[in-house]
């Protein structure tokens, strides 16, 4: 008797018929099933305060088991759709109980589902959760509801057969997705960042109720960034399709993309240049981003460094100047580039990339060089031609005995330019080095790579960052893989810094401590102070969010001075008055000064770079 009553205890009985958890448990599979489809039916129209746990836990299995065919079957994208259409439109509701989490839960739902499989998404537009989600994207309640909605809208613009259904919306979506991608971080650093009171909800769902607010800070950092590439990626849809192009290609918004570049945090988006190059596909993309300069030079600074995207800023470059009508609105500022790379072998999949460059280059070279008057533009192509093309054929009966003898005469010049440049003679160390490179063989690759490397050096000992750059570029595609010799990656992390080149700097130093970190056989890794010093000092100019705290500053600081002047006038008033105030002191204080913040946020970094910023311990 005594252990029935213990097991009746430590059985809980349910008393509600439409227990989703309770549903879930029914053994038999026909009833489970007419129970869970009939569960999503009545959810929208009662009012259940613990309807946010079957949320959470919908979305728990939504993102585990994106491809199961059971809940989209039985009528779960009719109970999203439902439930945020009740959330926008029923404020009372949404305030009440814990229902502010309930539209965030099922957007995501939403976009979990249909972002594998093709016959989720046309059941979800059949159900009508586009209409729903455009609320949402609107900011209709806030960001994060906007971050789960770009998702799923971007999922099902994706494929073929529910692309058109999106397209009903196309100028709206396009003009959203180009807002939200270029205002999103300051919007999530105003309304959260940078408040000392946020919302609780927000809190919740970034940090899962685990962290205080370093952990909600870096949540924050990680989901605006994800809102402004999901936002690229839906432009992206319609770019793909030569859609709206016109719209897509403002030029204020070009120059926007340029600076989109995810941070340190989303490491797999391309995000800005990922467009730029979508738009390079189509003759109305090229003819736009060819007549903006910004755009145009923010791809040859990218075509030159080490970052991830490098390929693609090249492959932009080479788009335009294959295009005979945009070729020559780019080709003067491209060649100053480009002329560095022209001995790059391979980068990623592209095999014979600087041979390929070599080619579009100079492609119609004497007309071309009589076209354009400028100097620079005329040295760099002289120079290409003469590199690729009068030296090579030169060397092409070169024999073994001839090619060590220019070897050893080579180092015979490279043995005088050091000793030069030990004596303080920077500038004859540079010569020399000059005059060994013309000397050395093209087949010699890797003293090459040296003596571009230490003249490199000279020039940054002369204050030269253009030089600097332009050699330690030439090394690196001569290194073996490519972007890969330390000496020449610190060098021009240093010049990019003299040039406040942020980004660039930092990519360039951070794979210079990746390489001492691989090159260092003991566990305990000595990483050089002078670079941990360049990475602090760039993490915090490139933080996602430091254009957005530069505003708020720069605006919190005028207002500052606005204060001060509208109480200089008022002071001034009182001093005239004063001689009718009798009996009454004026009490003078001092106008309150605004600084801007000085706070450094933690960043995060790309692939491989990860591991180096957490050996060092940055934040």
């Amino acid at each position: 008797m005594d252990s029935m009553r213990r097991k009746e205890k430590i059985i809980p009985t349910c008393n509600n018929s439409l227990c989703f958890f309770c549903t879930l448990k029914e053994p038999d599979s026909s009833l489970r099933t007419v129970g869970i489809a009939n569960f999503f039916r009545e959810m929208p129209v009662r009012d259940d305060q613990r309807d946010v746990l079957v949320l959470s836990s919908l979305w728990n299995i939504a993102m585990s088991q994106p491809n199961d065919p059971v809940f989209p079957s039985l009528g779960i994208f009719d109970c999203m759709a439902r439930l945020i259409n009740k959330g926008v439109n029923d404020r009372d509701w949404l305030n009440r109980d814990q229902n502010i989490y309930i539209p965030y839960y099922a957007a995501h739902v939403i976009g979990s589902y249909t972002m594998n499989k093709v016959e989720f998404a046309e059941k979800a537009v059949q159900s009508g959760v586009i209409p729903p989600l455009m609320e949402l994207l609107r900011g209709k309640i806030s960001w994060v509801e906007q971050r789960v909605a770009v998702r799923a809208i971007g999922h099902l613009a994706s494929y073929e057969k529910t692309f058109d259904a999106v397209a009903v919306y196309e100028e709206q979506v396009v003009k959203l997705a180009m807002k939200l991608a270029s205002t999103c971080l300051d919007v999530v650093y105003v309304n959260f960042v940078d408040k000392k009171k946020r919302l609780k909800y927000h809190c919740d769902l970034l940090t899962r109720g685990v962290g205080g607010s370093e952990t909600e800070n870096r949540k924050a950092e990680e989901w605006a960034s994800q809102l402004q590439c999901w936002s690229l990626y839906l432009l992206n849809c319609f770019a793909c399709k030569e859609r709206s192009l016109d719209l897509i290609c403002q030029k204020n918004f070009l120059i926007d993309l340029c600076y989109i570049w995810g941070g340190l945090v989303n490491e797999t988006s391309p995000a800005g240049v990922g467009l730029i190059r979508i738009l390079c596909y189509s003759n109305t993309g090229r003819k736009n981003i060819a007549e903006s300069k910004e755009v145009i030079e923010n791809l040859c600074n990218l075509s030159r460094s080490s970052d991830d995207w490098q390929y693609m800023g090249i492959d932009c470059l080479l788009f335009l100047l294959k295009d005979p009508d945009t070729r020559y609105k780019v080709i003067e500022t491209a060649t100053l580039f480009l002329v560095d790379l022209v001995e790059l072998c391979s980068l990623l999949d592209r095999k014979n990339l600087g041979e390929a460059l070599t080619r579009t280059l100079l492609l119609d070279y004497k007309e071309t060089k009589l076209k354009f008057k400028n100097k620079k533009f005329q040295t760099a192509l002289e120079e290409i031609w003469e590199l690729k093309v009068e030296k090579r054929k030169g060397e092409i009966a070169m024999s073994k005995e001839k090619m060590e003898e220019k070897r050893v005469f080579v180092g015979l010049i490279k043995q005088e330019a050091k000793h030069l440049f030990r004596l303080g003679e920077v500038e004859e160390a540079a010569l020399k080095y000059s005059e060994a490179l013309e000397a050395c063989p093209l087949r010699l690759k890797n003293e090459r790579m040296v003596l571009y490397s230490n003249r490199a050096q000279c020039h940054l000992l002369l204050r030269d960052a253009d030089g600097a750059i332009r050699d330690s570029t030439r090394a690196l595609c001569l290194s073996t893989p490519p972007n890969s010799h330390s000496k020449s990656l610190w060098r021009r992390s240093q010049a990019y810094d003299m040039k406040g080149l942020a980004k660039e700097s930092l990519m360039d130093c951070i794979m210079f401590i990746h390489g001492c970190i691989k090159s260092e056989r003991s566990k305990h890794v000595k990483i050089p102070y002078y670079a941990a010093r360049m990475v602090s000092k760039h993490m915090d100019a490139t933080w996602l969010f430091a254009n957005s705290r530069l505003k708020i500053s720069t605006s919190q600081v005028n207002n500052a001075s606005n204060d001060e002047q509208r109480y200089d006038e008022m002071m001034k008033m009182v001093m005239e008055k004063k001689s009718y105030l009798s009996g009454l002191s004026t009490i003078f204080e001092e106008p309150i000064h605004v600084k801007g913040g000085s706070r450094r946020e933690p960043g995060r970094a790309r692939r491989r770079k990860k591991d180096v910023c957490s050996s060092m311990n940055v934040k």
